[in-house]
């Protein structure tokens, strides 16, 4: 509890112009941010270069947050915008290939072969699908965070998450996973 008022405290400070607040906020949800941004643009330096372009936006925007205790949804939904921005411009469509595939920054750990096949199954998965999945699974986000996170309704963030779930056990079982 006393960690979300400091974060709230944090928000409040960045919004009057604090920089140093700013700073040790967005620190707080990078690595977040820079795992959203890998799952869409898949290399490093292209998840880094959209975390920056998120700092970017965060900052000349944060006045514009109304409610400090969605900070982090709001910054992920800036993330996958950035995202989605830079792959557009990039205008190509990236396939995730193991002989491509670059490590996230970090110590490698004793999962990382199954963390690199949950990768390439989601790969199966259309962007807002992506999106869903990361966002409830490794974010821990609530259907309502979401759908705010998203601007989606909540059914549709329902549907869109059962419908991911069903290709992915497809998938796993070998099935024709393109409905």
């Amino acid at each position: 509890m006393k960690e979300v008022t400091i974060l709230l405290e944090l928000v409040q400070k960045a919004q009057k112009g604090n920089d140093k607040a700013f700073l040790t906020l967005f620190q707080e949800y990078e690595q977040d941010i820079y795992r959203m941004a890998f799952v869409y643009v898949k290399n490093q330096s292209d998840a880094l270069d959209v975390v920056q372009e998120t700092a970017y936006r965060s900052f000349k925007t944060i006045k514009n947050l109304k409610d400090p205790k969605y900070v982090k949804t709001w910054l992920i939904r800036i993330a996958i915008n950035c995202s989605l921005d830079l792959l557009q411009k990039q205008n190509k469509v990236v396939q995730l290939t193991p002989e491509h595939e670059e490590s996230l920054p970090g110590e490698i750990n004793e999962d990382m072969e199954l963390e690199i096949t949950v990768r390439d199954l989601v790969d199966h998965l259309t962007e807002d699908e992506k999106g869903i999945i990361i966002l409830r699974f490794y974010e821990d986000l609530t259907f309502k965070e979401i759908s705010e996170t998203l601007g989606i309704p909540l059914g549709t963030a329902k549907t869109l998450l059962y419908r991911a779930l069903h290709k992915l056990r497809n998938v796993m079982k070998g099935d024709d996973w393109d409905e």
